[in-house]
């Protein structure tokens, strides 16, 4: 789980992990622990939505216009005196659109393997998905995607797993869809976050990302 040590262990994360633990009145440690469960399966289905030319080019027009990054510019502002609506409706529609009718699938999931109850959970994921959106834009940019075909191969890149993608994907989509309880988070988090390669994956981003 390099990955996602690295995202906690820095500066800029731990501001996150004490800014959603602030926020959401949970401990900093459950919090963590939703993240790490959650981040996989918001980026497989990310990927998943992003093999259409129309959820590419959507994921393309959010990414270059208000999820380029920015919002990770000033989390001391972001979460100083709690977060404002604006934000939260704003994470509400990304969870929704990236997720689809498996919202309620990937949150029990993520509940029944976080010890954090439902509606904790989508407190914490409605702030963090726009941080999500945002270290992706920024990403993004680092890179120069500029087209929507190259959506699929940045995501695909930044989740990392090599030869075990497919099986990666696999299991992501089988909580999305509905038919796993939970139980194979561990292993799609030891894919998509602890490749021990920082410098690549999703967890070579979040530690990029996040100054290791």
């Amino acid at each position: 789980m390099s990955g996602i040590l690295d995202l906690l262990n820095s500066d800029m994360g731990r501001q996150m992990i004490g800014g959603l633990s602030q926020e959401t009145h949970q401990p900093a440690d459950k919090t963590a622990s939703v993240l790490t469960a959650a981040l996989p399966l918001l980026m497989g289905a990310m990927k998943r939505n992003a093999n259409s030319p129309e959820g590419a080019a959507g994921l393309m027009n959010a990414l270059n216009g208000k999820h380029d990054g920015s919002i990770l510019d000033n989390l001391g502002g972001l979460f100083g005196g709690g977060v404002n609506e604006e934000v939260k409706q704003d994470g509400l529609g990304i969870l929704g659109h990236v997720l689809g009718g498996s919202q309620d699938n990937v949150v029990g999931a993520v509940s029944r393997k976080s010890g954090v109850d439902t509606n904790g959970v989508m407190q914490i994921l409605q702030v963090a998905a726009p941080l999500l959106l945002g270290m992706i834009g920024k990403q993004s940019k680092q890179q120069n995607v500029n087209s929507s075909s190259g959506i699929g191969d940045l995501l695909g890149g930044l989740m990392g797993g090599g030869d075990q993608q497919p099986k990666q994907q696999s299991l992501i989509e089988s909580i999305l869809d509905g038919d796993n309880d939970g139980s194979v988070i561990d292993d799609i988090a030891g894919m998509v976050l602890g490749s021990g390669n920082k410098s690549g994956g999703l967890g070579g981003m979040l530690g990029g990302l996040f100054g290791k």
